[in-house]
């Protein structure tokens, strides 16, 4: 490791965010209405728009969102739920969260998505749902993974955390995921998503008893929602019938996420750009393997991910860009790899280990200038040599 002070400072991602989100913040800290209210209402009702979904449900996190929705569809303690290891941790806990068991299946290498010809041999008399990724913002192949789902008649949840702004072509037509090709779709507001509220989740669905459903477990229960109480000129007593969660979403962020909502498509289209100079820059890097949308889907390349030469070494790589000041990430994780999911006799999921062993993640962001993407590309191909 070099002792030189690094040249620059160049972050894996930085949140796009303005004057604009200031003043939207300001306007519930000055009403007095800072916790869940109307900007999360409000923001509900834009984001269903833009998703083109019947209903929105804004919660804490992705996280959240996911718990609400696997618990929508009838997942219960003993049940199991197909799923990917490769990806965050928090997609196999949701589940644990529920009792439920997730029953880890392959990626495919191109993609880093679920292997839809793997999911039917890992269906079972307790499978309740199938939660898929669109894993780093592509889109899954959700025609191949419906027509094994709809067989079984088995729900799907999506995780789209990462996938706010991507599209797939579907039945014609371009649809943005979130208008749920599946039964639930769920959100990230993360500060390393595309758009953010410094933390935060949506849930989206078709579905408006699933959607009820979601309202009244995100406010522990209650029977009386924030919005009709503080409204009504009648008092109103409020029943807990339910076991429910403190999963509401704030007005600040509510606030902050409406104006990140309006930036969207611009980000969408820096980041593709971006991207295609990533492609560009970096194609003729021997054994380097660049990432590209599949014909069916246009990512919103919430990151970029490169497959390591073969005969580089991940953490050698990823410490020469950090001597220079760039910064990286390993491959997607494994949750099979950890502790809480470590079992006798581990899993058969080559593809997904390989991916987190032999991937890692570049630096991506709407203010990225052409010099920085220039240091980068440079910086790898050094290293790659090396």
């Amino acid at each position: 490791m070099s002792n030189e002070t690094p040249a620059r400072n160049i972050p894996l991602t930085r949140p796009l965010m303005g004057e604009s989100e200031a003043e939207a913040a300001r306007r519930p800290i000055i009403s007095g209405w800072v916790t869940q209210g109307p900007e999360v209402a409000a923001f509900e009702q834009e984001f269903a728009a833009y998703a083109g979904a019947e209903h929105a449900c804004a919660v804490s996190s992705c996280t959240t969102a996911l718990h609400l929705a696997l618990l929508a569809v009838g997942v219960q303690p003993g049940d199991e739920v197909i799923t990917v290891s490769h990806s965050y941790i928090a997609t196999a806990n949701s589940i644990r969260y529920c009792g439920a068991e997730p029953v880890f299946v392959d990626i495919t290498a191109d993609t880093g998505n679920i292997n839809p010809t793997l999911i039917e041999a890992a269906v079972s008399p307790r499978t309740q749902a199938v939660l898929t990724v669109h894993q780093m913002g592509m889109p899954c192949d959700m025609a191949a993974i419906l027509d094994v789902t709809q067989r079984h008649n088995l729900p799907v949840i999506e995780d789209a955390a990462c996938a706010i702004g991507s599209t797939i072509h579907w039945q014609g037509e371009w649809q943005t995921i979130g208008r749920p090709l599946g039964d639930i779709a769920c959100f990230s507001f993360h500060p390393r998503k595309v758009i953010s509220t410094g933390d935060g989740g949506m849930l989206t669905t078709n579905n408006a008893q699933y959607d009820a459903q979601f309202r009244l477990l995100r406010q522990h229960g209650m029977s009386v929602s924030d919005r009709v109480r503080h409204g009504t000129q009648q008092v109103v007593f409020e029943e807990h019938a339910v076991l429910g969660y403190n999963y509401r979403m704030t007005d600040i962020q509510a606030a902050v996420g409406r104006e990140q909502l309006k930036r969207l498509p611009d980000i969408v289209a820096t980041r593709r750009r971006l991207t295609a100079r990533y492609q560009e820059l970096l194609a003729d890097v021997p054994g380097l393997f660049l990432p590209l949308d599949p014909e069916w889907a246009r990512t919103n390349w919430q990151s970029f991910w490169v497959r390591l030469p073969e005969w580089s070494d991940q953490r050698a790589v990823m410490q020469a860009m950090l001597d220079r000041g760039i910064a990286t990430r390993r491959g997607i994780m494994n949750a099979h790899r950890e502790q809480p999911y470590q079992r006798a006799g581990g899993y058969n999921l080559p593809i997904s280990e390989y991916a987190q062993d032999r991937h890692i993640i570049l630096p991506l962001y709407p203010q990225m200038s052409v010099e920085e993407q220039d240091y980068v590309c440079e910086a790898l191909r050094v290293a790659c040599r090396a």
